[in-house]
């Protein structure tokens, strides 16, 4: 398990322990938090997982593929640190990851 903080918009904070080898995506989803939608399942065929990572992090985490760069492109607001939920493999390493989601998904 790793202990993901999920981080609104509005800035209200979501600490939950999420299962290794889940995608950060469905632990914000099994936890009930709101600001990802996931509406594809997982399957990087939408951009409705959007977060942006926190800084200290995005070297932290195994570079993005091309699928996921493609899809990214869908999303509202993408920055330098924004990556799709679904495309993060949650390992231990990972303990105390921080992401933040966007005001809206673009769903």
């Amino acid at each position: 398990m790793a202990n993901i903080t999920y981080i609104e918009s509005t800035g209200k904070s979501h600490l939950a322990e999420v299962k290794e080898s889940w995608s950060v995506m469905k632990g914000a989803v099994h936890n009930g938090i709101p600001g990802i939608v996931g509406e594809c399942g997982g399957a990087c065929a939408c951009a409705t997982c959007h977060v942006y990572v926190d800084d200290a992090w995005k070297d932290r985490l195994q570079p993005m593929q091309e699928l996921e760069r493609d899809m990214i492109e869908f999303a509202l607001d993408v920055r330098a640190n924004s990556r799709l939920a679904c495309q993060i493999t949650v390992q231990p390493e990972l303990d105390g990851l921080i992401v933040r989601m966007p005001e809206t998904q673009n769903a």
